[in-house]
C-alpha cells in the first residue's frame, strides 16, 4: 500500500480547491515578466508563507524554471522544521506527496542514493504538518506538471552537511533544486528591512556564516546551498527581496520574503566586470590605478549613456503599471552593455536630498539588465523611503554609477585607512561581522572630510562610530556617473 503525505495547509496558507488554487498560482506567476534569453537557473530560493503574503515573490522565482518544463523531471525540495523538531535532513517514508491539484511521486532511487550518509534519516512525523516544502509543490506542479520528488526538512546541521547531500543528488539538467526560506519574522517593518538586507547580502556573497539566527527561518538548508555554490563557483541574482507590510498585511509586525536564483558556470558565467586595472594596495600609499577603467567607462557612457538612462527611466515607469523591469533582449545590444557590470541607480529630489539609491556591489549580469533592475528598485524597494509616486517621479534627479571592481584594502588601523582614503574618488565598503555598508564615492560631496565619511559609513552599517576590530575589512572602488536630463519630464 502506497504512503501518501496528506496536505496540511490546504485551505489555509493556499486554497483547498484544485480549480481556486490553479487559478491563483497563475495569478501569482503572472505578474512576472520573464526574459527567454536568459538561462535556466540550476536551484532557487523562495518563501514559503501563505500565498496572498509571499506568492508573488515566490513565483518571481519559479517563473524562471518555465523554460525548462520539458526538462526538469526531478525536484529536491529543502524546507526548515516549524513543528517537530529534527537534526540533520530528513526524509518523509512516502511514496507521494499529495496537494489539491493531484499526488507527487516521490523518486525512491534517488533517496536511496542518500539514505546510508550520517546526517540523513526518515522521520515522518516532522513531515506531517510541515508547511515549507508544501506550499511549494503546486507552484512545481503548475509549471513543471510530471515530475519526481525527493523532500528533506532540514534541521541544525552545517552548511557542510547539507552542501554532501546536494552534491549527491545534483544531477544534470534534469534535476532543480528548490531552498524554501522565509526571512526575518515579527518585526517591526523598519527594523525587518534592515536585518533582511543583511541576508541578502550574505546570500549574495555565497556566505552561510553571515546569515544571523533570526535572518531565516531556512537558514540551515540556505546554508548548504551557499557553501555547495561557492566551492562550484555558481553566481547567484537576487529576484525580489520584500515583507508581508509591502504584500497584505499591517507594518506592525512584518515576515520577510526573497528570493534568489542560482546560475551554474556553463550556463551562465561568473560576473566578468568591464575591463579594468586595479592593483590590489601593498603600502599605506595608496597605489590603487584605474585609469584603464575611468577611460573606458566614460567611453562607454559617452557612446550609450543616453541608452541606458532610458532603460532606467523606462523601467521605472513599467513599475507603475507593477510590471518587471523593462526587458532587454541582449542580442541587440551592443557589446560593451552585454559585459558583466555592476552599477547603481540614484534617484534624488530637486533640492539634492536621497530619495533612493539600489545597486549591484559587484557585476554578476550584463550591464544593461543591472541597469534596469536597479531603477526598478531605487524607485520601489529602497527600505528607506516610501515607494515613488508616478506624478513625483518626474521631478526627480536620475543618476547612474558604473563600478569598478572592489580592491581590498591592507589598512593597519582607522587612522591608516583614512589616511589612504581618496576624497571625491574612492566609493568605499566596510564589513565587520555581520555588519556591512557601502558609499559611492558621490557622497564624498554631503561628506568631504574622511573621517566624518567613515563615521557615517559605520553608521549605515549598524556599528558605533569609534568601533574597530582585528576583523574590519575596507574595499574600495571607484565609479563614473551618467545624469538623466533634470526634470525627468523633459527627457
Amino acid at each position: 500500500m502506497n504512503a501518501v503525505r496528506k496536505p496540511a495547509v490546504a485551505g489555509t496558507f493556499y486554497p483547498n480547491d484544485a480549480s481556486v488554487l490553479r487559478r491563483e498560482v497563475q495569478k501569482h506567476l503572472s505578474t512576472v515578466s520573464t526574459d527567454d534569453t536568459k538561462s535556466v537557473p540550476k536551484a532557487i530560493i523562495a518563501p514559503h508563507a501563505g500565498y496572498r503574503f509571499s506568492g508573488d515573490v515566490a513565483a518571481s522565482a519559479y517563473a524562471l524554471l518555465k523554460p525548462a518544463a520539458d526538462r526538469i523531471t526531478r525536484v529536491v525540495l529543502m524546507g526548515p522544521c516549524h513543528r517537530v523538531a529534527v537534526t540533520g535532513l530528513a526524509l518523509s517514508g512516502a511514496d507521494y506527496f499529495e496537494t489539491p491539484l493531484g499526488r507527487v511521486e516521490i523518486d525512491k532511487s534517488a533517496e536511496a542514493m542518500v539514505a546510508d550518509m550520517p546526517q540523513v534519516s526518515v522521520f515522518a512525523p516532522t513531515h506531517e504538518q510541515e508547511h515549507s516544502l508544501e506550499v511549494h509543490i503546486p507552484f512545481l506542479q503548475e509549471i513543471l506538471g510530471d515530475f519526481k520528488l525527493v523532500p528533506f526538512v532540514v534541521g541544525e546541521t552545517s552548511p557542510a552537511a547539507v552542501a554532501e547531500v546536494l552534491d549527491k543528488l545534483w544531477g544534470g539538467p534534469e534535476t532543480a533544486i528548490v531552498i524554501s526560506s522565509d526571512l526575518s519574522h515579527f518585526l517591526d517593518y523598519d527594523a525587518a528591512q534592515k536585518i533582511d538586507q543583511r541576508t541578502c547580502e550574505a546570500i549574495e556573497h555565497l556566505d552561510p556564516a553571515k546569515i544571523e539566527r533570526h535572518g531565516a527561518c531556512g537558514r540551515f538548508p540556505v546554508g548548504g546551498l551557499l557553501h555547495y555554490a561557492k566551492a562550484h563557483g555558481m553566481s547567484v541574482e537576487t529576484l525580489d527581496v520584500r515583507n508581508s507590510g509591502d504584500t497584505a498585511g499591517n507594518k506592525d509586525r512584518v515576515v520577510g520574503y526573497g528570493s534568489w536564483a542560482f546560475y551554474e558556470g556553463s550556463k551562465k558565467p561568473r560576473a566578468r566586470p568591464l575591463k579594468v586595472t586595479i592593483k590590489r594596495p601593498e603600502t599605506t600609499t595608496p597605489t590603487t590605478t584605474a585609469s584603464d577603467f575611468e577611460e573606458q567607462t566614460k567611453q562607454l557612457l559617452r557612446d550609450h549613456g543616453d541608452r541606458l538612462i532610458e532603460i532606467a527611466v523606462s523601467s521605472i515607469r513599467r513599475g507603475f503599471d507593477k510590471t518587471a523591469p523593462k526587458q532587454v533582449t541582449l542580442e541587440n545590444i551592443p557589446p560593451a552593455l552585454r559585459e558583466n557590470g555592476a552599477c547603481f541607480v540614484t534617484l534624488k529630489t530637486s533640492d539634492k536630498q536621497l530619495r533612493g539609491c539600489i545597486g549591484s556591489p559587484m557585476a554578476h549580469q550584463p550591464l544593461i539588465v543591472d541597469v534596469a533592475t536597479n531603477a526598478q528598485k531605487a524607485a520601489f524597494k529602497d527600505p528607506r523611503f516610501k515607494q515613488v509616486t508616478q506624478n513625483e517621479f518626474e521631478t526627480l534627479r536620475l543618476s547612474i554609477s558604473v563600478l569598478s571592481p572592489q580592491a581590498p584594502m591592507t589598512i593597519a588601523d582607522e587612522a591608516d585607512l583614512l589616511k589612504q582614503l581618496r576624497p571625491h574618488i574612492d566609493g568605499l565598503v566596510i564589513s565587520d561581522g555581520n555588519h556591512r555598508a557601502l558609499f559611492l564615492p558621490s557622497v564624498w560631496e554631503q561628506l568631504p572630510d574622511p573621517a566624518t565619511f567613515l563615521a557615517h559609513l559605520k553608521r549605515k552599517a549598524g556599528m558605533a562610530n569609534d568601533h574597530w576590530s582585528s576583523t574590519f575589512k575596507a574595499n574600495r572602488f571607484i565609479a563614473e556617473e551618467v545624469y538623466a536630463p533634470y526634470p525627468l519630464s523633459s527627457g
